[in-house]
């Protein structure tokens, strides 16, 4: 079984997303990374390729589970289709190109 996000802590003065998993591993995500990085079709497109950046300066405004396997951020610029799987959010980069 997959290592299960336990904790999700929106810290919206540092513009991080603070990450826990059941491991005990962490991760501090940047907002700039999040948001650039999200995975919904509309900014990654339909098919297979390289994990395309689309730079925002968009503040995160909410977090939602999506099963046990997924979280779905919502973003101040209205952008709120992403689908983070807890091992996409492991995959991501630590900086923005």
């Amino acid at each position: 079984m997959a290592d299960a996000l336990t904790e999700a802590r929106n810290d919206k003065d540092a513009r991080v997303l603070h990450l826990q998993w059941e491991s005990g591993a962490k991760r501090a995500l940047s907002y700039a990374v999040a948001r650039g990085y999200c995975p919904c079709a509309h900014c990654q497109g339909h098919g297979a390729g390289p994990r395309k950046f689309i730079a925002s300066d968009a503040a995160l405004i909410g977090i939602k589970a999506v099963g046990h396997y997924a979280l779905q951020l919502q973003w101040s610029d209205g952008h709120a289709t992403g689908i983070y799987t807890f091992d996409y959010l492991r995959e991501l980069p630590e900086r923005a190109p």
